[in-house]
């Protein structure tokens, strides 16, 4: 496995419209993509920085895993995700090394992005993911 570097930090908001406005205030206007993952419980707004994605995340779903975050830490950082070459090979040398994941399996992120969440207790503090981009 080889970590290639940080795919994308995401930020949980509590509006996703207030969310934008904030960043764009700093990134600057039309920076922005939205999408939906219904799947996940939200909508998103994505920014690309220069190969990095900044990613605002604002639950409708209070039962999903970031709606009972951001009920349980309010607005802020939510995850880490590593980019990676190859998830499920990855995901198979750090289960050898003693780590666990959360979930069933892997999960469609936004895009093309395949993803896996390391279980929250194997990372004290941070959530962490890891994340394939696949071509097809």
């Amino acid at each position: 496995m080889s970590v290639r570097g940080i795919h994308h930090i995401n930020f949980l908001v509590r509006d996703i419209d207030d969310g934008v406005r904030h960043y764009e205030k700093i990134l600057g206007e039309g920076s922005f993509v939205r999408d939906e993952l219904p799947a996940r419980g939200v909508i998103t707004a994505r920014a690309d920085l220069g190969g990095q994605w900044l990613v605002l995340v604002q639950p409708v779903d209070p039962e999903s895993v970031p709606g009972q975050h951001l009920q349980a830490h309010g607005e802020g950082f939510f995850l880490l995700s590593f980019s990676v070459d190859k998830l499920a090979s990855s995901v198979a040398l750090l289960e050898s090394r003693g780590l666990s994941f959360a979930g069933k399996g892997e999960r469609k992120g936004l895009l093309n992005w395949a993803v896996r969440d390391l279980d929250p207790g194997a990372s004290p503090g941070v959530q962490l993911q890891l994340c394939e981009e696949r071509q097809d």
